[in-house]
């Protein structure tokens, strides 16, 4: 589960980590007042679960409360890489001296954690990476010891951060620990004209799997962003908006995640995430193809199927009696592969739909699906 902005600065300041003082409202007129309380000047942020917001235009200063009003109501609304901004956060102003960046993310390969820091924090953290990788510290963490004093200073001293960030390194190990969290992210983490060492912003992931341990975190999970992500949830489907055209549909994560990379590679892209999981009822096709058919960019649908403990004539037969209840309105192109592989083929050649064509490989299928979607 992936927390707000404000969600994330909440579970920081309960650790100890220094943040500006912030409100968070859906109000324009709401927030004039608001900022009033908070001093007249602030910066009024965006609250979406996505990066780029700043270069988006989603991060603006204010100058007054009224201009904070008017601010308000431009980024109220927007829409930032597909997240529509429902909530913006006001927060006092810094001064700020230097910028820095540091995060823990879960390095799973490696079966421990990773520190990452940099001296060159700010919103162009990704083009420093990417131009001066060693201008990023990658340091692993071993989850049995933690991040203690020495381990943070080693991360510091790696980083180039100065040795006031040694305190909020263990702060933020503590957030990661405490919290159950995936990946803790404070981008940036500033020293301010007097001194101090503040997080101005930040992200955090939680396990979801930690979630019987955490009663609180029901006060945290919001409702998806996404209409149609809102709409799969409420099916209980696993589905995630993206910025393709590929409406893209498969049992299992690792799958899917295949299926994303090789129809990228063809020349397209994805319009979404949707995994059915071990389970492709009649009814969970059809609320799978609804939610994808309901996305106006969607130009083809792929079906990458590998039947194991539900066979593929399972799946074909759910996506004919799916045709029942959906109308189906752009191609769909359909690849079954393992148990009753032949079976799910001659179910969907017997049904004949003029929209429905058939590959054996996973390439093909995907080559197919691209081709329609670049030439729809």
């Amino acid at each position: 589960m992936d927390l707000y902005e404000h969600q994330a600065r909440q579970l920081f300041d309960a650790h100890g980590i220094v943040v500006p003082r912030a409100e968070v409202t859906d109000s324009p007129t709401e927030a004039r007042a608001m900022a009033r309380g908070l001093g007249g000047r602030v910066v009024v942020k965006a609250q979406v679960r996505t990066g780029g917001r700043g270069k988006a235009g989603g991060v603006r200063f204010a100058a007054d409360p009224a201009a904070a009003e008017l601010t308000a109501r431009r980024i109220l609304g927007m829409n930032i890489d597909g997240h529509q901004v429902r909530t913006v956060m006001l927060a006092q102003p810094v001064a700020v001296e230097s910028e820095f960046y540091v995060s823990y993310v879960l390095d799973r390969t490696a079966g421990t954690f990773l520190a990452i820091a940099s001296a060159e924090g700010g919103t162009d953290i990704e083009e420093v990476a990417a131009a001066h990788p060693e201008a990023v510290a990658r340091v692993p963490v071993d989850p049995a010891e933690g991040v203690t004093s020495a381990k943070a200073r080693e991360i510091a001293d790696a980083a180039g951060l100065p040795p006031q960030t040694v305190d909020v390194l263990v702060r933020l190990w503590q957030v990661l620990v405490r919290e159950d969290a995936l990946l803790v992210e404070v981008n940036p983490l500033v020293r301010t004209e007097e001194g101090r060492i503040v997080a101005l912003d930040g992200k955090v992931t939680l396990d979801d799997n930690a979630r019987f341990r955490h009663a609180r975190w029901g006060d945290l999970d919001a409702e998806p962003e996404d209409t149609l992500e809102a709409k799969a949830a409420a099916k209980g489907l696993t589905y995630v908006k993206l910025d393709g055209e590929v409406g893209v549909i498969g049992n299992g994560a690792g799958l899917v995640m295949s299926t994303l990379d090789v129809v990228a590679g063809c020349g397209a892209r994805p319009a979404n995430f949707l995994d059915i999981g071990g389970g492709a009822s009649a009814r969970v096709m059809a609320d799978g193809l609804s939610v994808i058919l309901s996305d106006p960019d969607v130009r083809s649908v792929l079906v990458n199927v590998f039947g194991g403990i539900t066979a593929c004539d399972a799946v074909a037969e759910g996506i004919v009696t799916a045709l029942d209840t959906v109308r189906l309105t752009r191609p769909l192109v359909v690849r079954l592969d393992g148990n009753n592989a032949a079976r799910g083929r001659a179910v969907l050649d017997a049904r004949a739909h003029p929209l429905i064509e058939q590959a054996t490989t996973m390439d093909g299928a995907a080559r197919r699906a691209a081709r329609l979607a670049t030439t729809a």
